[in-house]
């Protein structure tokens, strides 16, 4: 299981920063690497990359304010995303972990350099979000 880890600083007060990152439904105008969201239920939605390929996210724990945890899945993977907010002064620190199995051998040595990009991206597309509001 490949495990990938990204910390960092992030200008704006936790609530702001908490709201964007779980306002699902919005990934669209703000995620570079998505064409939509699909909401199924308070506990369970999908993503689709910009070619159309689709991730299922089921929620497993949302501690407001503070900790969101979910299981994902596709065709090439599955995993676990836990994410800890945590407020300092009018900065936010992010501490994102995800755990990926791949399901086809030929993908294992790719999986956690694409987590390490992924989540690189993830990162700044929540900086680009904030500093246009």
């Amino acid at each position: 299981m490949a495990v990938s880890n990204i910390k960092a600083l992030i200008p704006g007060e936790l609530h702001k920063v908490w709201e964007l990152v779980l306002d699902i439904e919005n990934y669209g105008a703000w995620r570079s690497d998505l064409s939509k969201t699909e909401v199924i239920s308070d506990k369970q939605f999908i993503e689709y990359t910009k070619d159309g390929y689709p991730t299922t996210f089921t929620v497993t724990l949302i501690e407001p304010y503070r900790r969101w945890e979910f299981d994902m899945e596709n065709s090439n993977m599955t995993g676990r995303w836990i994410g800890i907010f945590t407020a300092k002064g009018d900065e936010t620190e992010i501490d994102f972990t995800e755990q990926v199995e791949a399901k086809k051998w030929l993908l294992k040595p790719f999986v956690k350099s694409y987590l390490r990009k992924q989540q690189t991206q993830f990162v700044a597309d929540i900086r680009k979000a904030l500093e246009e509001t």
